[in-house]
């Protein structure tokens, strides 16, 4: 038996040519079901007319063809990266044209630093009066205030005895050559010319030693022949990242019959945390 439903909205779509929204408000039905029941009949003519994104689709495969990226045609487009991913992902770019692909890099060099220029600029600007402002706020350190700094340095990256290891000795290893060059400070303020302490490097292996060495010498104005022989680390290339020319290693400082020091150490910075008032 023929269902008269099914018949009728065959009818409305075959015979009147309405679209599945006319035909919903001609017969009650849900869009689920009209579509169930108009199964393999096909849509009048006037419902597939052109939209305006078959402009933009065929504008991106025109792109594609310029050696243009999907991301450079979807801003160009205004469209979203995977809708123009959707239209070129069957005109894959040729992997070995090295000029197209240079190309692109620069036009999106191009185009970050022309985005952001304006907002680097701002920013390094803003950057520099509030370093200017703190400057100024600082002014010249007494010696007070770089004993204060120094032993809070020194009680951060310093090395310290420990409940089972009594260690009253003082030894400062970093990287970081402003902060070295604030414990030298502290060092001085204490009476610890900087002939006293020994230095050595702390580097990997695979890294140019002397020239470290040099570095190290030139940038906190140390006397070389207080350096000791280097410590090398193995180098592990997996893991390892502070490559290339600004690697320096770390800078050891040791300073010899220092155990009254340590304990003036200890003693600023029990007075620092309240322990002592």
């Amino acid at each position: 038996m023929t269902d008269p439903t099914a018949a009728e909205v065959r009818r409305l779509r075959a015979g009147e040519g309405l679209s599945v929204r006319q035909i919903q408000a001609r017969t009650g039905l849900g869009r689920n079901r009209v579509y169930a029941l108009l199964r393999g009949v096909p849509p009048p003519a006037w419902t597939r007319r052109p939209t305006a994104k078959d402009e933009l689709r065929t504008a991106a495969v025109a792109l594609r063809g310029e050696g243009r990226s999907v991301d450079d045609i979807a801003a160009r487009l205004g469209v979203a990266k995977s809708t123009a991913y959707l239209w070129v992902r069957h005109l894959p770019l040729d992997p070995d044209d090295d000029a197209a692909r240079e190309r692109r890099r620069a036009r999106a060099r191009t185009m970050a630093d022309s985005r952001w220029a304006a907002h680097r600029a701002a920013r390094d600007a803003a950057q520099e009066q509030v370093r200017t402002q703190m400057r100024e706020l600082v002014g010249q350190l007494g010696d007070r205030e770089v004993l204060l700094l120094g032993a809070a340095l020194y009680w951060c990256e310093g090395t310290k005895s420990k409940p089972w290891r009594r260690h009253d000795h003082v030894q400062f290893v970093n990287t970081d050559a402003r902060l070295l060059r604030l414990f030298l400070r502290f060092l001085a303020a204490c009476g610890v010319d900087r002939n006293v302490p020994t230095y050595r490097v702390s580097i990997h292996e695979s890294a140019d030693v002397a020239a470290a060495e040099r570095w190290w010498v030139t940038t906190l104005e140390l006397p070389a022949d207080r350096f000791r022989r280097a410590t090398l680390k193995r180098h592990r290339p997996t893991t390892r990242r502070n490559t290339g020319e600004d690697y320096h290693g770390c800078l050891v400082i040791d300073v010899p019959k220092s155990r009254e020091l340590y304990w003036k150490i200890e003693g600023i910075v029990a007075a620092l945390t309240g322990e002592i008032t």
